[in-house]
């Protein structure tokens, strides 16, 4: 795949365009891992920032989960480890909350 030639202007743009998504995203993970956003209000996100995050990175964002436990749950769920939120299935998403239930 050719990659098309940008100006030095669309280069930069572009650049910023990245850098602000990466620091939504990182803000998302931030949030989730305080308890201040729940998984569910993560999953119910319809956005392109929230869509590209993989499931592994969620599940090891949220409190009290490691690696290890992030991969176990994984495969436990029949999720694939390259998995992102917007590839989820809603088997997928309905076991995921049934194992994370919303806090009241």
């Amino acid at each position: 795949m050719v990659l098309p030639a940008l100006t030095p202007s669309q280069r930069a743009e572009a650049l910023e365009k990245a850098k602000a998504v990466r620091k939504e995203r990182g803000d998302l993970m931030a949030a989730l891992k305080a308890g201040t956003l729940p998984l569910t209000d993560l999953l119910a996100r319809q956005d392109a920032v929230a869509g590209k995050i993989r499931m592994r990175r969620v599940l090891e964002s949220l409190p009290g989960i490691g690696a290890v436990r992030a991969g176990q749950l994984l495969a436990d769920l029949g999720i694939s480890e390259t998995r992102r939120i917007q590839g989820l299935g809603a088997n997928q998403r309905a076991r995921l909350l049934a194992l994370f239930p919303p806090k009241d």
